[in-house]
Formats: C-alpha cells, sequence, structure tokens
C-alpha cells in the first residue's frame, strides 16, 4: 500500500519545534486529533532503537490504545524515522524555512481505517501541534 504524507508549516524555530516533538511533557499537551481525545502518559528513549510508548484514549473511554515503536534513525533537529508496533514505518522530516519548519509526515497506511480517515486523523493531530507550539510562543 503507497504511504501517505501530511505536513504544515510552523511559525517557529527548528530547535522549538523539535523539542516539542520529541519532549514527553510537550508531546501530552498536543498529541490528540480532537478536544475528545486526550494522550494521558507518554515514554520515548529518543535514540536509535529506542522505543517509545503514547497512551491515547478517546476522553469518554470508548475506546483506548498505545502508540508504540521503535525509533530506527534519529537526526537531532532534521529527521526521525520509527517502525511502529505493527510493522509499519514512519518518518518525520523537519525542514527550517526561515523563522518557519515545515514538519512532514510519510507513514505507511494500515489496513482496517478508511485511507482518507487515517490521513485526516494524521492530519489534525499534527496540525494540534503546530497550534500547541504557536501558542506557547506567544506566552
Amino acid at each position: 500500500m503507497e504511504a501517505l504524507t501530511v505536513q504544515t508549516i510552523i511559525k517557529a524555530p527548528i530547535e522549538k519545534v523539535w523539542k516539542c516533538w520529541t519532549t514527553p511533557a510537550d508531546i501530552i499537551q498536543w498529541n490528540n486529533p480532537s478536544e475528545d481525545w486526550e494522550t494521558t502518559s507518554v515514554a520515548v528513549d529518543l535514540k536509535d532503537n529506542g522505543k517509545f510508548i503514547y497512551k491515547m484514549k478517546a476522553k469518554n473511554g470508548s475506546v483506548a490504545f498505545d502508540f508504540t515503536g521503535t525509533y530506527d534513525k534519529i537526526i537531532i533537529n532534521e529527521y526521525i524515522e520509527s517502525t511502529l508496533f505493527d510493522h509499519r514505518k514512519v518518518i518525520n522530516i523537519f525542514k527550517p524555512n526561515g523563522d518557519e519548519t515545515i514538519l512532514i509526515e510519510t507513514f505507511e497506511p494500515e489496513t482496517e481505517t478508511p485511507i482518507p480517515e487515517q490521513k485526516a486523523f494524521t492530519q489534525a493531530v499534527i496540525d494540534n501541534f503546530k497550534k500547541y507550539v504557536e501558542e506557547i510562543l506567544t506566552h
């Protein structure tokens, strides 16, 4: 199945974007597609072959899951390649663009959820990330 790509442009320097993307205290704040979801805990071992786990749930308690995987390759402030628990690959690219950062995520879709729904979910998460980073920079 062909990989899917989403992206956003964040009005923040790449170092700040990287920190917010990779720090558990920040990830808990932004890692959800809507106000109906929350991430309740995060553990990351940000190094090649390091593991990560994000515990996510719907606020109404209807569904919960652990988003887990292994970091395959890390280039600080530039690139994260991961393999998810179900063997799908995810690549995050961070590109400086003046005083902004372009964040590009490419991921292999899973087979159970319709493709448009997976793309919309992932785009909503990175849009929420953008909102979070830009809000903390203005406060």
